[in-house]
């Protein structure tokens, strides 16, 4: 399977994807706390199943990816299928342009650069 170039999104119209299709079940903050899913501040980088405090499924927690621009680009175009077992009821997003600006605001907002 040919790799697919994922081009740098526009966080503007990534954030307002985030804020009509995610934040009924996360947050991006840094008190720690979550909601049905988990935080996603400190996303970037880290592996799949590990936000400190939230209870995972087995599946995201033996997954054994890090989350960066090409695990989250699969991982959001149909999160049950990258990650069987996963309790995340979204069905994901199948616009490339749509999880390519939603990456590009995850990648800044997850590491506090927003």
């Amino acid at each position: 399977m040919p790799e697919v170039e994922i081009k740098a999104g526009d966080p503007t119209k990534g954030a307002a994807i985030f804020k009509q299709k995610c934040t009924q079940c996360h947050v991006i903050d840094s008190t720690g706390k979550h909601k049905q899913g988990p935080n996603l501040m400190g996303l970037w980088g880290r592996r799949t199943g590990q936000a400190p405090g939230f209870s995972y499924t087995d599946a995201n927690k033996n997954k054994g990816v890090t989350w960066e621009k090409a695990t989250l680009f699969t991982y959001l175009e149909n999160p049950k299928k990258y990650i069987p077992g996963t309790k995340m009821v979204f069905a994901g997003l199948k616009k490339k342009k749509e999880r390519e600006d939603l990456i590009t605001y995850l990648e800044a907002a997850t590491q506090g650069k927003m």
